[in-house]
């Protein structure tokens, strides 16, 4: 029986047990529900215990999942002896402690009742579980119903883990900063805040079956000693004690708190007996917390084994000492065995007497009852973490993150301009590995990653300071927290002072990933452009703040504690989110993943089936990306699986990426308008049925040409490449490329225009697909502009964008282990194309056609997509007019039966036709690609989808992804997982 207490002791400090007091000006409580609610089980049971049984009852002992099989049978034997009547599950692992938890309750007469330290959710004790912000980031947040959401969830997790109490709220008023103990586990010094905030979660949980115990009473906060190490002293007034420390714990009281916890404090103003801890008085248990505040609920010790509470009292004599002072459950008693046969020698002496065991005995009782122990006390282990990990607490998580950001200080630097060139570095101090933040911020800029000691010395220091000062905007990440002020919570001295070297000539934004009174125990105070305050540090964090950093979010916290004489409680900037893709969870985008599964089972029946060997599915609501996966691999041989960054040819979404944008913007900048005609911008005979070619009929396929023609055929001979045509190598006059080893004569581009020129329009004006305007388009948009179109789209648009993973001539960007293979061309340049431009009349002219030639990953896609949804914004710039976009994607001439719009593609006015699923509004667009793949905007529901695959390997004649309408079907998934209806059919085309 020792050597368990010996353990417990050794880990005493990593507790976190704590207490709560109010102050006695209420009215009328209400009375917690387990004492007003009917209790038949509890009155039948109370009276077939003896007094063993109802002593045994009254302790609540350690339990470790992590312990090994000692542990459990000493655990075993205290439960088979003295019949203990409660369980605190400290450090294990989830499925381990509902094992351990069952095997207890089934060797356990009676059902025990379970507690945890889970203040900050299951993460604090268990490992595979959530570790949420602690309550200090959740006081940043100001708001109620955000806390209380946290309660509610708390509860879910803790009830599926077969837990009935937690030791939370820590409803102290953490008012001293150098609170050795309770410190970031207080919502913060505002006894205002942290009473309202305190309700909010306590109402969370026993709403939902589970009993919060407020703690740690009569008030924790202004200390600055740890009573797990000495006997705190609280040197306060009556007064003070009421209207600061008791307050909240008063408000919770008359709102029907559960329990309490009663802290191990001397507090002379309450009770001046030398050396006696809080825990151990009458006038402060009994005469304050019972009588005057009108408490009524289970009082719980603090562990007994704490230094605060044995410093001055002996093994069994403070056990017995703890019930007189009034409370009803003994926690962490120091030997079970001692403590029991303590309280009977006092029971026998008159001390305390037996009726006073019995209702504390029952008391207890009854909470089991109204916590349900006497229906069920087990724990399905099956699909455990699944459940305690789920959609919606993680969800939760990323919110309350997001929320506690705060910013304290901010010159304008944040959010970053994106659209300013700026040379830009960050610095991670204290952690040598690639962190989610960086990863994170790799999705919205360029910059210079740089790791530093979180102690450098002298001459590093020095030479890191003057490579960075050559960086127009450095941001710095303090990482590799402590949780400890005696450490400064990781912030080392030396590292501040090369920030703040840097900070004299160059912008400086400085993440502090850890306690915001980190910055007010810094000799040298940290001088930055901006400083934001996260908190804690774990991946949440890091990647909330780089969203933070371009704007992705809002930022809005505000400092629940003063920190230093220029840092003070209520501090904290404000910056609003701007019009930037950023990712997210399918929970928070308002949806489940259950909802999204069918996207996998579709996906998959494609690869199965060999639609195609791999793809990219990725779908925003309202900027937020909540869905984005990559399945499959590049080829059917399964040699290397694609990714985030694998990039695909679009094919013929070039021209709505490329061409169509490019004469938007040139269209907003007055050097072209869509309704003049070929002749107003290229130099075409007057002769010809070209010349008065209206460009917005070119572009909505309106325009009599023909669907395109095959111009590689007419530079074959006799199934071989003519050689006056073609070169293996660069020579004069052949230097473009048209795949490996392979160069067209330069001057062959001019034979296509003429091709082009010559071929017969169609006789009837009517819709036909056709490429062959765009080869026009592409003229007009290089002529005006003096530019090659690779060059304009990207200097533009794509970086106006902040996108770098699209752009024509892939090969000259990335490596070709990045771009999926498309087809084995056997017809025409006789090899593998990957990297070159899969369509052949693109090929032939350089790669870079209006029609074709676009390289892309999803990710780009989706923020071009995203622009126009947004009505041509983009992180705070308008990059294309909103009436422009208005204009492109009308279809303007849907009387003639065609649904296109200005080079976008649109629904049909009929369901299960065209491109797009039948719930995509009228006012969507987007546009396909041949070589699978299809991008998709709708404004009217504020929905991105992205599909890329290459379904043309080995062979274009492959039609499987079309057949098995595999796009169109995981377009219609999306919308049905937000429960959005078929659109309206025109009744006209309903009647037929």
């Amino acid at each position: 029986m020792i050597r368990v207490y010996i353990f417990t002791l050794a880990v005493l400090g990593m507790i976190g047990l704590g207490f709560v007091c109010e102050p006695p000006s209420h009215t009328q409580s209400i009375d917690p529900q387990f004492i007003t609610q009917e209790s038949p089980w509890s009155d039948s049971l109370i009276q077939t215990l003896d007094i063993d049984e109802k002593i045994g009852q009254l302790f609540m002992i350690p339990a470790y999942s992590n312990g090994d099989h000692l542990h459990r049978a000493e655990l075993f034997q205290l439960v088979d002896s003295f019949k203990v009547g409660g369980i605190i599950f400290m450090q294990g692992g989830p499925v381990r402690q509902a094992h351990l938890h069952n095997a207890i309750q089934n060797r356990s007469d009676i059902p025990v009742m379970v507690a945890m330290d889970a203040e900050w959710g299951l993460g604090m004790r268990l490992d595979s579980t959530i570790a949420y912000p602690r309550q200090m980031a959740m006081g940043a947040t100001r708001d109620p119903e955000l806390i209380k959401q946290f309660g509610v969830e708390a509860g879910r997790q803790l009830k599926r883990m077969g837990v009935h109490v937690n030791f939370a709220p820590v409803v102290d008023v953490n008012n001293n900063s150098n609170n050795p103990v309770i410190n970031a586990r207080s919502f913060g010094e505002d006894v205002e805040l942290v009473t309202e905030l305190s309700l909010m979660y306590m109402q969370g949980m026993q709403e939902n079956g589970i009993m919060a115990c407020a703690k740690h009473f009569p008030g924790h906060g202004d200390t600055d000693v740890d009573s797990h190490k000495d006997l705190p002293i609280i040197p306060h007034g009556k007064d003070r004690l009421d209207s600061m420390e008791l307050a909240p714990f008063q408000k919770l009281i008359d709102q029907g708190l559960g329990s309490t916890m009663i802290a191990h404090l001397f507090i002379p103003a309450l009770d001046s007996t030398p050396n006696l801890p809080s825990t151990l008085s009458v006038p402060i248990v009994t005469d304050l917390l019972r009588d005057e505040m009108g408490f009524n609920g289970l009082v719980f010790t603090d562990a007994m084994t704490m230094k605060g509470a044995v410093k001055y009292h002996a093994s069994g004599e403070i056990e017995v000492k703890a019930l007189e002072a009034g409370n009803d459950v003994l926690l962490f008693p120091t030997d079970v065995a001692t403590a029991a046969t303590a309280i009977k020698d006092a029971i026998k002496s008159g001390r305390l007497s037996d009726s006073l065991i019995t209702a504390k005995c029952h008391s207890i009782l009854k909470a089991k009852e109204w916590l349900g122990l006497n229906k069920s006390a087990l724990v399905d282990p099956v699909n455990l973490y699944e459940d305690l990990n789920n959609d919606q607490a993680t969800s939760l998580h990323h919110q309350i993150t997001e929320s506690a950001l705060t910013i304290v200080n901010n010159d304008g630097t944040l959010p970053i301009n994106l659209h300013q060139e700026a040379k830009i570095a960050v610095v991670n101090i204290g952690d040598e590995k690639q962190t989610a933040f960086t990863k994170r911020l790799e999705d919205y800029i360029e910059f210079d990653s740089f790791k530093m000691s979180s102690s450098p010395s002298f001459s590093t220091s020095k030479t890191f300071a003057d490579k960075l000062k050559a960086y127009d905007l450095v941001i710095v990440n303090f990482l590799d927290a402590s949780i400890r002020a005696s450490k400064n919570y990781g912030v080392n001295q030396q590292s501040v002072r090369v920030v703040n070297s840097v900070a004299q000539t160059t912008k400086v934004i400085a993440n502090v990933f850890t306690n915001p009174y980190s910055l007010g125990k810094l000799q040298s105070p940290l001088k930055c452009n901006t400083v934001l305050v996260a908190f804690h540090d774990d991946d949440v964090a890091q990647e909330s703040t780089a969203d933070a950093m371009v704007g992705a979010i809002n930022v809005g916290g505000k400092l629940p504690v003063t920190v230093s004489s220029t840092i003070a409680f209520g501090q904290g900037g404000k910056t609003d989110r701007t019009e930037i893709l950023r990712k997210t969870s399918p929970k928070r985008a308002g949806v489940t993943k259950q909802c999204l599964n069918q996207i996998d089972s579709i996906v998959f029946e494609g690869i199965a089936a060999q639609a195609y060997p791999g793809c990219r599915v990725l779908a925003a609501k309202g900027g937020q990306v909540f869905f984005d996966k990559s399945y499959g691999h590049f080829t059917y041989e399964q040699k290397k699986s694609v990714d985030e960054n694998t990039i695909y040819d679009v094919a013929s979404i070039t021209k709505v990426v490329s061409t169509t944008l490019s004469l938007m913007h040139l269209q907003d900048q007055g050097h072209f308008n869509v309704d003049y005609n070929l002749c107003d911008y290229l130099q075409i005979d007057d002769t010809t049925d070209y010349f008065n070619m209206n460009c917005r009929e070119i572009l909505s396929h309106y325009a009599k040409l023909q669907t395109w023609i095959p111009f590689y055929l007419e530079t074959i001979d006799n199934g071989s490449l003519d050689p006056s045509l073609y070169r293996k190598k660069v020579e004069n006059g052949f230097t473009t490329q048209v795949a490996n080893d392979l160069y067209i004569l330069d001057s062959y581009v001019d034979t296509v225009y003429g091709r082009i020129l010559d071929a017969n329009l169609r006789r009837k004006q009517e819709y036909k697909y056709s490429d062959l305007g765009y080869y026009f388009m592409k003229n007009i948009i290089e002529g005006i502009t003096a530019m090659p179109l690779e060059e304009y789209v990207d200097s533009a648009l794509y970086s106006a964008l902040r996108i770098k993973n699209i752009g024509y001539l892939p090969l000259e960007k990335w490596p070709a282990s990045l771009i999926a293979p498309t087809e084995y061309d056997l017809k025409f340049r006789k090899q593998l194309i990957q990297g070159h431009v899969h369509d052949p009349g693109a090929a032939m002219i350089g790669g870079v056609g209006g029609h074709a030639g676009i390289f892309s990953t999803a990710q780009d896609l989706a923020t071009i997509m995203q622009m126009l949804v947004d009505e041509g914004k983009y992180a705070g710039q308008q990059v294309i007019n909103s009436s422009t976009i208005d204009y492109y994607t009308d279809c303007h001439y849907c009387v003639d039966d065609n649904r296109r719009g200005i080079g976008f593609d649109k629904p049909t006015s009929q369901l299960n036709k065209g491109s797009c699923c039948n719930s995509a509004s009228a006012e969507s667009f987007g546009h396909s690609g041949f070589t699978g793949t299809l991008v998709w905007a709708d404004p009217t529901h504020d929905i991105v989808y992205v599909f890329l695959s290459n379904r043309v390997y080995p062979n274009a004649e492959n039609r499987k992804l079309l057949d098995m309408d595999i796009r169109t079907r995981i377009h219609q998934v999306i919308y049905d997982a937000f429960e959005i209806p078929d659109r309206p059919v025109p009744a006209a085309v309903a009647k037929n």
